[in-house]
C-alpha cells in the first residue's frame, strides 16, 4: 500500500507541457548565479514579469514553486565546483512562459539526474520537501532533459490562469 503516495508524485516526463510552443503570448527568462542569492533574484524577477503580464494575484502560488525549482537547481544539480568557479554561462536559467489560460515556470539545470521527491513523513524538514509543494501549488509538473548541444534538464510546473474572457464584468 506505500507505494500509492509515491505514485502521485511521479512527474509528467514527456517533452513539455502539453503546450503549443508557437502559441506562446508571453515569455521571460533570466540567468540565475550559482549562488543561493539567485532564489531571490528569480523570485524578484518573477514579480516584476507576473505584474507587467497582469497577472500579479498568481504571484504567491507562483513564487512559491519558482523557489523551490530554484532551490533545488542549485541544490541538487550543481557541481560542488560550481559554487566557486564564475564561468560565463550561469548553469541555472528561469524561463515563464505565458498562454491564454496557462503559465508555466520552467528551470534549467546542468543535471541528467531526475528530480526526486523524497519520502519524507517530517514535514518540517527542510530538505526534500519542495517537490511535495511544486505539486501542491502547481497545476501539473514535469521535467524533461535537454536534447542536441544542452547537456542538463528543465524541471516545469504549470498554472492554470482563469479565462480572460470570465464574464466578471472587467472593463474591456
Amino acid at each position: 500500500m506505500g507505494t500509492n503516495g509515491s505514485t502521485m508524485l511521479e512527474p509528467l516526463r514527456q517533452g513539455l507541457p502539453p503546450l503549443d510552443p508557437a502559441a506562446v503570448s508571453n515569455a521571460a527568462s533570466c540567468a540565475l548565479p550559482a549562488r543561493y542569492e539567485a532564489v531571490r533574484e528569480a523570485r524578484k524577477f518573477t514579480r516584476r514579469t507576473l505584474d507587467q503580464w497582469e497577472l500579479g494575484e498568481r504571484f504567491d502560488d507562483v513564487c512559491l514553486v519558482v523557489s523551490e525549482l530554484v532551490t533545488n537547481a542549485l541544490r541538487h544539480a550543481l557541481p560542488p565546483s560550481a559554487q566557486r568557479v564564475h564561468d560565463q554561462t550561469p548553469p541555472v536559467r528561469l524561463h515563464l512562459m505565458r498562454w491564454t489560460e496557462r503559465l508555466v515556470c520552467a528551470v534549467r539545470d546542468p543535471s541528467h539526474d531526475s528530480p526526486v521527491a523524497r519520502d519524507s513523513d517530517d514535514f518540517s524538514a527542510e530538505s526534500g520537501r519542495g517537490l511535495f509543494l511544486v505539486d501542491s501549488f502547481s497545476d501539473s509538473w514535469g521535467w524533461h532533459p535537454l536534447a542536441g548541444t544542452l547537456s542538463g534538464k528543465v524541471v516545469w510546473a504549470l498554472f492554470r490562469l482563469p479565462s480572460p474572457q470570465g464574464g466578471s464584468g472587467a472593463a474591456e
